[in-house]
């Protein structure tokens, strides 16, 4: 198959756990010009797969996730073999990445902008989403790798200026207006809705990483030169050239991991599995050191989306029937095993 005669559009699309970065890009993709063709590779840091699942599926669109790790570091090798692929299988109008919230883009900037794909990819703004209100969590602003996500954005949106206070975006605007060199753009917006226009924004090529090795440093291999994101759990795959099992009622598919000083769990629940969503929602809501849960849920006839976000969190329908699964990325390694017992016991009868 020939590739496409012109560079393909690109954007990056940025920003910490949580911030809204799939709801921005699934506006984006309904609202895409009519009859154009959009792909967006979507990186995951967990170990199980969501973020595909909450994205729209039809003509035009061509969705694909690697989960386990950081496309910027562990997986980088995964980036340009799935670009690639996405070049030559979906020839696209546009080219959509989305990083996982802890992932470092200057890995994946060098990368699109390299010899590979230098003439294949036109790599335009960069675009990263700022929730203000993490401007006062000390967690946040002592992470470099969340500073080289601003530093290194041609766009920032403001987002979730419904629910932050107007001093909080205040002080958000002031601080990117002192960044130099000055952004291309700054702006507000609720719910991720970025401006079509702003994806077109020629890229500045000048902007640099302020702390180029912080997620490497994060990231040393653990003794006997196992990766940190590599190391991972499955109770019923004994060795990775085993097939993927699958979930039994009542038996849920595991899978750890961790890297960047975070933990990872994420569970697949089989189709027939059905919970009690009240129940559910207190036992996941009730978890403490928990940076971020994302999960896609059957109750009774209907599939829910739990996405959890600090101490917040909220529930919408989906559309989603495949099965029910759940993600946590937490500071400290929690227990597993009983967070998985207490969800087992709201499983309805």
């Amino acid at each position: 198959m020939t590739t496409p005669t012109h560079p393909i559009p690109t954007n990056i699309i940025t920003g910490f756990l949580g911030v809204g970065k799939t709801t921005a890009i699934n506006t984006l993709l309904e609202n895409r010009p009519a009859g154009e063709s959009w792909a967006v590779l979507v990186n995951e840091f967990g170990q199980v797969g969501i973020d595909q699942e909450m994205m729209p599926d039809g003509d035009g669109l061509h969705i694909k996730e690697l989960a386990g790790g950081c496309i910027c570091c562990a997986l980088g090798p995964s980036l340009r073999a799935t670009v690639k692929d996405l070049i030559e299988l979906a020839r696209p109008d546009r080219l959509i990445i989305e990083p996982t919230g802890i992932g470092h883009p200057e890995g994946i900037i060098d990368a699109l902008t390299g010899p590979t794909f230098k003439d294949r990819l036109d790599l335009r703004a960069t675009v990263c989403l700022l929730d203000p209100r993490v401007l006062g969590d000390e967690a946040v602003l002592d992470n470099n790798v969340f500073h080289d996500q601003l530093n290194l954005a041609d766009v920032v949106l403001i987002n979730k200026c419904d629910v932050a206070e107007e001093a909080q975006i205040a002080a958000a605007e002031a601080s990117l207006g002192n960044m130099f060199p000055l952004k291309q753009h700054v702006g507000r917006t609720t719910r991720g809705v970025i401006a079509p226009a702003l994806l077109d924004l020629v890229r500045n090529g000048e902007l640099e990483s302020q702390f180029p090795e912080a997620h490497a440093q994060t990231l040393q291999p653990a003794p006997g030169g196992t990766h940190p994101y590599q190391q991972k759990r499955s109770r019923a795959r004994k060795a990775d050239s085993v097939p993927a099992p699958s979930p039994a009622p009542g038996q849920p598919i595991c899978e750890t991991g961790q890297g960047a000083g975070l933990f990872t769990c994420g569970w697949v629940f089989h189709r027939d599995d059905c919970f009690d969503f009240w129940k559910l929602e207190a036992v996941l809501s009730a978890l403490e050191s928990v940076n971020r849960i994302k999960g896609v849920i059957r109750i009774g006839d209907a599939w829910v989306f739990y996405n959890r976000v600090g101490h917040e969190h909220d529930f919408d329908k989906v559309a989603y029937r495949r099965d029910s699964r759940i993600e946590i990325i937490s500071s400290t390694a929690l227990d597993w095993d009983g967070i998985e017992k207490d969800m087992l016991g709201c499983l309805e009868a």
